[in-house]
């Protein structure tokens, strides 16, 4: 009780002598809270433009390997001509797939798209959109967030039905005064009934495909519009993809499967190399990591010396605080004050001021997070809120902690007298 009681006594002598100094304490605590204002507003910015790289990479899906003629990444000397003569992936290697693959995936889909497309319903009309065919399978691999109506039914598939499920940029354009669920839109001259409408994305940092012009129909009625490329210079190419699962960390499993099966679809001998490239989100995600990490540690050196000079005029004025208050110390001494209550008296104003200018600073970014933008909106987390005011804490330790021990080894005789 007796410790609990001389700490929170420390704290009260800490915030008088700090609202005795108003203007004083004001301008110690812009230091610190440029500072921290520096180093979470490039944190946030930095977290939020991770996010919104990341949300417009979301396409590509999480857990999935991609069979493709061409690999995302070239590397070594492996001649280009080899890739160039490859076979294109096709629907029986898909339907293959399906029936030989093991349980080391969630699913297995198809997919191809035609960009500037234009659909009309009557005198409604929009341009510039993703015609996009998939197979049943396809929300498995890829984000496909459905606000109003359904998903395709497998029997819709496979029938090649007229149905489609619309972004909200299309619907807004073709149904303006009403729900799009349950309208028809002709689409190079074929009629479809829309039976979902996807949630509104917005604009991306990076120019991504988004769902909002998007356009997805069942594959087998995609592949009565447009020819599939069968290895030729012509025609639409379509991807294969495959859901791995969660149990299956890295994916090695499904890889190692894949590669097999797809090996014995193409008849390959086993000294013949692979003529199909397996290819895997994952090299992104790891290069957007890695960018982010540079950039983020970049900008809180850069912060910290904005950091650093707030620490140092906390400093000072907590030096200058001991000087005027000697004379107070030296009774508070006489009187009985223990050496670690004026330590902690002082401390505890350094941590003060410190903790108020990082709470300022913190709400200044806060302030610049409730701005709206479209692009690229700031967040603000818990993570950086709770660095924030570490940090403060810390600087406030460090910045206080030599005048608090000059102040608490004064000689109680030698402060009285200091007037």
């Amino acid at each position: 009780m007796l410790a609990l009681r001389l700490t929170l006594e420390s704290f009260r002598f800490a915030w008088e002598a700090l609202k005795s100094n108003l203007l004083r304490t004001i301008l110690s605590l812009l230091g610190v809270t440029v500072g921290i204002f520096a180093i979470i507003a490039v944190f946030a910015v930095v977290d939020s433009l991770e996010a919104n790289v990341r949300q417009s990479m979301s396409f590509v899906g999480d857990k999935v390997i991609y069979v493709g003629k061409w690999p995302w990444a070239f590397g070594g000397d492996y001649p280009w001509w080899k890739y160039f003569n490859r076979p294109v992936p096709s629907v029986r290697e898909f339907r293959a797939l399906q029936r030989n693959l093991g349980p080391n995936n969630k699913g297995v889909a198809i997919f191809a798209a035609v960009g500037g497309s234009t659909l009309k319903n009557g005198s409604n009309s929009v341009a510039d959109c993703a015609l996009q065919g998939v197979s049943f399978d396809f929300r498995q691999v890829s984000d496909v967030p459905i606000t109003e109506g359904r998903y395709f039914t497998a029997q819709e598939i496979e029938a090649s039905r007229n149905v489609a499920i619309i972004g909200a940029t299309v619907a807004e354009s073709l149904f303006p005064y009403g729900s799009a669920l349950g309208q028809e839109f002709k689409a190079r001259g074929r009629k479809f009934v829309v039976i979902g409408v996807m949630q509104k994305e917005g604009k991306k940092i990076l120019d991504t495909p988004s769902n909002d012009t998007n356009c997805l129909i069942p594959f087998g009625m995609f592949t009565k519009m447009f020819a599939l490329n069968t290895g030729g210079m012509t025609g639409v190419t379509p991807t294969i993809a495959i859901k791995g699962r969660d149990e299956d960390p890295g994916l090695l499993d499904l890889e190692y499967e894949l590669k097999g099966v797809m090996r014995n679809i193409r008849g390959l001998k086993p000294r013949e190399e692979d003529n199909f490239a397996l290819n895997r989100p994952e090299m992104m995600a790891d290069a957007i990591t890695k960018l982010f990490s540079i950039i983020g540690v970049a900008g809180a050196v850069i912060g910290s010396f904005a950091m650093l000079v707030g620490g140092f005029g906390i400093a000072n004025i907590m030096f200058v605080s001991v000087k005027e208050r000697t004379n107070v110390i030296g009774i508070q001494k006489s009187l009985g004050a223990k050496n670690y209550f004026i330590l902690f008296q002082f401390l505890f104003e350094a941590i003060f001021l410190c903790l108020i200018g990082g709470a300022v600073g913190i709400l200044l970014v806060f302030v610049i997070t409730l701005i709206p933008q479209d692009a690229m909106p700031l967040a603000l987390s818990a993570g950086n809120i709770t660095l924030g005011l570490t940090v403060s804490v810390v600087i406030g330790v460090l910045a206080g902690i030599i005048p608090a021990v000059l102040a608490s080894n004064l000689d109680p005789v030698i402060a009285i007298r200091s007037k």
